[in-house]
């Protein structure tokens, strides 16, 4: 069971090596709203700015040494025009991943903007982009390979057959577009989607050598997302989610909806719970609470996959802090992209 278990996390590590590895996503979508569509930038329905931070740990009951994913990201809103039915956004985003043993890190940081225009009193489209850069390394002095297994453990004193680097880093400029449409009727429905296209410059990212005959290209991604909030009463809203992306050959479908309960009366305190489902994959519960302008999410993959024979359906926990709040009084009817609110 060992050996079977450390060639998985090998063979995944080898595919992370080329040019076809697959970006780092987030159980909580909704929570990283820079991340998957540029065009979220100050797009901000409760408030003028917004900051938060997310973090996930994968596969810590298959090793000792889990992957590690965190973000922070930061916008807000600006330059209203004169008739304050537009405005630009700007914000920032930092990624940071650990994957095993081998330490292999990815370093990630964007700039982004993104402008929004009211097209009448009930919808709002946008168009962003962000520009980043990004750097990928690797340690293979503390990694272990299949001929090292000696029927018992792995003899870190066998030669190892490690595959011939050409590089241990790889650096590159990163861009991303998308755009973004909400429809808001009245107070009480909010409907949000969005399509986002990811490393639209195709940058190599690969520690082999570029003359190999593989493209080491990062193939593009693609980011498809639907959000509602619909407010029942004075003391529920429900927010239905859907979320597609697709890479290369490889594809991820996640679908759920969460409940807001209002405690305090004032929308000051706030309790929420929900279940979302990735196809084939996890199933993912989540719980969070509402402190005045602060929301704390926590959420955990439950495996669903045959991963599940390896892993005892232990698969990944995430947790999340949100701030967002107003720092200047709205102006005019800018009021009117509010989501359904408690407040």
């Amino acid at each position: 069971m060992q050996k079977k278990v450390w060639t998985i996390l090998t063979s995944l590590l080898l595919l992370l090596l080329g040019g076809n590895a697959q970006d780092l996503h987030f159980s909580q979508f909704m929570q990283t709203p820079l991340l998957i569509n540029p065009a979220n930038t100050g797009f901000i329905p409760d408030g003028d700015y917004r900051l938060g931070v997310n973090y996930r740990n994968q596969w810590s009951s298959l090793s000792a040494f889990p992957y590690k994913t965190i973000s922070a990201f930061g916008d807000w809103q600006l330059l209203q025009n004169s008739d304050q039915t537009g405005w630009l956004g700007a914000g920032g985003l930092i990624l940071r991943d650990v994957a095993g043993t081998s330490l292999l890190t990815s370093t990630k940081v964007y700039g982004s903007v993104a402008y929004h225009q009211m097209i009448n009193n009930g919808s709002l489209l946008s168009a962003g982009f962000n520009v980043g850069w990004a750097n990928k390394r690797i340690n293979t002095t503390d990694l272990t390979f299949p001929g090292q297994w000696n029927g018992q453990f792995f003899d870190v004193h066998q030669s190892a057959q490690a595959p011939l680097l050409a590089t241990t880093q790889s650096n590159y400029l990163d861009v991303q577009v998308g755009v973004n449409y909400a429809y808001f009727p009245n107070p009480e429905t909010y409907i949000n989607a969005g399509f986002s296209a990811m490393h639209v410059n195709r940058p190599i990212e690969s520690f082999w050598a570029n003359n190999t005959g593989v493209d080491n290209r990062i193939a593009p991604r693609y980011n498809g997302f639907l959000n509602a909030s619909f407010k029942v009463n004075e003391q529920f809203i429900l927010q239905p989610n859907l979320y597609f992306s697709t890479q290369a050959n490889s594809w991820e479908a996640v679908g759920g909806m969460a409940a807001l309960y209002n405690i305090s009366g004032d929308g000051e305190y706030l309790l929420s719970a929900g279940a979302y489902y990735r196809w084939a994959e996890s199933l993912i519960p989540q719980v969070g609470i509402g402190i005045h302008q602060l929301l704390f999410n926590f959420s955990y993959d439950v495996t669903a996959s045959t991963l599940k024979n390896f892993n005892n359906r232990r698969g990944a926990f995430e947790f999340s802090v949100i701030k967002q709040g107003v720092s200047n009084p709205y102006r005019g009817n800018r009021n009117q992209s509010l989501c359904p609110t408690f407040r």
